[in-house]
């Protein structure tokens, strides 16, 4: 199960890579062609700033679920580095559940936002498309940083146990 589990963790963790890596082509080619059509063409494109904000918040968010994966958020980390390895295993672990919790919660609100009568009926200024659609990627990344911090804690607790390394 354990194996599984990490095996799923790494494949979200590449899908959300090349999602990340789409997300910010799409935000260069968007903006460079604005920037074409605007100087060159006189005819700027009425969205591309609208889309190009939704495309960064959408690259923002599954950037940090992938931080969450390698564990490269921001951290004060003297007191688990000054205790001894299985202690700070579980320290992490305990954190990590912590974490995970806080993710989870976060998922939580963001689909109860989501599914509120006002939200689903707002449009997009230029668009015209229900902000919805964008709003829904915030619960779905924070689902995604629950699962990566779910392996993680895993991790860290068979290593507490076991002795093994990541």
């Amino acid at each position: 199960m354990f194996a599984q589990i990490q095996k799923i963790d790494r494949s979200l963790a590449t899908i959300e890579r090349w999602l990340v890596i789409a997300l910010t082509s799409g935000i260069a080619c968007i903006m460079t062609t604005q920037v074409f059509m605007r100087y060159f063409l006189s005819a700027p494109l009425f969205w591309a700033e609208e889309i190009s904000v939704q495309l960064l918040v959408f690259a923002t968010l599954f950037g940090l679920s992938l931080l969450v994966h390698h564990s490269q958020l921001v951290s004060i980390d003297f007191l688990p580095q000054a205790l001894p390895e299985r202690m700070r295993h579980l320290l992490l672990a305990l954190a990590g559940v912590v974490m995970m919790g806080l993710f989870a919660f976060l998922c939580w609100l963001g689909v109860e936002w989501v599914s509120r009568p006002d939200v689903r009926m707002e449009l997009g200024a230029t668009t015209q498309l229900p902000r919805w659609y964008n709003y829904s990627v915030l619960p779905a990344a924070m689902a995604t940083m629950t699962l990566h911090q779910f392996a993680a804690v895993l991790r860290e607790t068979r290593a507490a146990f076991t002795g093994a390394a990541r």
